[in-house]
Order: C-alpha cells, then sequence, then structure tokens
C-alpha cells in the first residue's frame, strides 16, 4: 500500500504541471491579457502600460513568464492582486475558512441524507418512501442552484423572516454565523444530495442480492445487522468515489452559491477576479481547484482498500 500510495503521489508531478501549463495558457489567452484591466482607464497611457509590462514581467517571451510563475508559486509566491494591491496568499486565506466552513457543513449533510434515504430507499423498495426519495433525488439533480437559493430567501427570509437574507454574521458569534449557514448549506447540499442517493440505493440493491448476504440471512442475524454490518460497507465502494469527487466539485456549486448569499468565501473571490480580471488572485485560485481534484483521487484509491478489503494494492 505504501509503496503504491508513493507511486501514486510522484505520477501526480507530471498531472501537476500539465495542468499549470494549461491553467496559464488559457489565462494568457484571456482578451487584453493581464492587464486587460487598465486598457480602459483614461488615465493610463500607453507609456504607463509598457512599464507595467516590463515591471511585471509581461514583455518576456511566454515560456519564461511560465517558468517564473510556476516556480514562484511552488515556492508560495503568489503575487499581488491586481484589484487590491493585497498578497493574493493573504487575500485567498482570509476567504478560504468561509468556503471550508460551508463546503464542510454541505458535505456532511448531504452524506447523512444521501446515504440514510438511499438505504432505506433500497430496503422498502417501491414503496411510498421509494418514490419520494427518487422524485427528491431528480429535484436535487435538476434544479438550478441559484434558483434554489433565490426562491429560500424570498421564503424564509423575506415572506417568513426566519433566516437573514444573505452575509456572514458577526465571526464572534457562532449562533449568527449558523442562522447566516443554514441557506447556503442545504442550497448546496441538495445539489449533491441526489445522486449521491442514488447511487446508494443502486449499490445496497445490489450487494443485498449476493450469496453472501443471503448467507447472512439465513445464519439468523438481525436484517439491521445484515444491512449496516455486511451489505452497507460493500456497496460504498462507488459512493465513496462519487462523493470524493464531488468533494473538489463542490467548488463549483460554491461559486453560485456564495455569490447568491453573499457569502465572503473563495467563490466569490472567484468571481471577483474574473471580473476585474485580477491575473495573479484566478490563477491562484483555479491551481487550488486543481490541487483540490488530484488530492480527491488520491483519497478515493485510499479509501477503497480501506472500505473493501478484497482490493489489493501492488
Amino acid at each position: 500500500m505504501t509503496t503504491y500510495l508513493l507511486r501514486r503521489m510522484l505520477s501526480t508531478v507530471p498531472l501537476v504541471v500539465g495542468v499549470s501549463i494549461i491553467v496559464f495558457g488559457i489565462l494568457q489567452a484571456m482578451p487584453g491579457g493581464p492587464l486587460a484591466v487598465y486598457l480602459d482607464n483614461p488615465y493610463i497611457t500607453g507609456k504607463d502600460l509598457a512599464l507595467l509590462r516590463h515591471q511585471l514581467g509581461l514583455d518576456q517571451p511566454l515560456y519564461i513568464q511560465y517558468i517564473r510563475w510556476f516556480e514562484s508559486y511552488m515556492s508560495g509566491r503568489w503575487g499581488v492582486s491586481y484589484a487590491s494591491g493585497e498578497p493574493v496568499g493573504r487575500l485567498i486565506a482570509g476567504r478560504a475558512p468561509a468556503t471550508v466552513l460551508l463546503m464542510g457543513a454541505s458535505f456532511m449533510v448531504a452524506a447523512v441524507f444521501a446515504i440514510t434515504a438511499g438505504v432505506y430507499s433500497a430496503v422498502r423498495q417501491y414503496s411510498l418512501f421509494d418514490y419520494s426519495v427518487t422524485l427528491f433525488s431528480f429535484l436535487g439533480i435538476s434544479v438550478p442552484v441559484f434558483w434554489l437559493g433565490l426562491m429560500l430567501q424570498l421564503l424564509l427570509a423575506v415572506n417568513l423572516g426566519w433566516l437573514p437574507v444573505a452575509g456572514f454574521g458577526a465571526a464572534d458569534n457562532s449562533m449568527d454565523v449558523l442562522r447566516h449557514l443554514i441557506m447556503p448549506t442545504i442550497v448546496l447540499s441538495l445539489f449533491i444530495a441526489g445522486r449521491w442517493s442514488r447511487f446508494t440505493r443502486a449499490g445496497v440493491l445490489e450487494v443485498l442480492s449476493q450469496d453472501y448476504v443471503r448467507t447472512a440471512r439465513a445464519k439468523g442475524l438481525s436484517e439491521r445487522t445484515v444491512i449496516f454490518r455486511h451489505a452497507l460497507r460493500t456497496s460504498l465502494t462507488p459512493v465513496v468515489t462519487i462523493m470524493a469527487l464531488d468533494l473538489a466539485g463542490l467548488f463549483s456549486g460554491a461559486v453560485v452559491t456564495e455569490t447568491v448569499f453573499a457569502w465572503p468565501g473563495m467563490g466569490s473571490l472567484l468571481i471577483q477576479s474574473i471580473s476585474n480580471v485580477d491575473y495573479p488572485t484566478l490563477l491562484a485560485i483555479l491551481m487550488l481547484s486543481s490541487f483540490a481534484v488530484i488530492l480527491s483521487n488520491l483519497l478515493v484509491d485510499v479509501l477503497y482498500g480501506i472500505l473493501d478489503p478484497r482490493i489489493v494494492y501492488r
């Protein structure tokens, strides 16, 4: 297992380099380039732009720019935001806790609901509960995140007044933060819980027809023991794959959710950076998202061996 993990970690090096080249190239191809934000400024002359290009190294060949940027990025020097003048590392560090809180809460809520509802739907196949969960899952998959967020704001905040409309709340008041967290968590968890519950249901149904499950029942074990000790663990293997991959993919949903609810996280920072053509911040956020996807894939491989002892890594 250790040898396999070391081999996998080494294999991520060319992957990271390849992703960085693609991200860097796409942003370089943006209309106007990294200095697009200054092009429409009447107070910035052509001489000023030439000076900025020289100071930022943008007058160098593209491969030189990439090498310098990649070396600086891997050493933790992420540059300075063009929009605010703050170091990008400090800017992201100030926004990351809010995004981690939102994504963590949404992940836990979605996982608990999806596994519970998926298992019960499989055990009570074709029951009213099963049909209800199926309907709920399809709605969760198909309803746009931004529309659901706006509807919740209209219902729970504007009409009923139960929750605040948007924002983070007072950072030193945990209950205030929790009240602000409820609606974004509902929206983001529904975004993924629908898919997870369908995978859980399908996995449990497949395992319940296996011989070892029939043997466990023939031995006189309770249905609860058969389901949770023998069937669920094996059936979770494909579900864990989807969960681990969606853990990184949650960020795409968080971008929309944070924008709708004015949540001060990395998602809203990404939108602001796109609007301001904040090149260093965009590069840093996109690379962090890429790292998250790569780590999620590695996490899946580790969890496979834990959940299913039949899987052996060589």
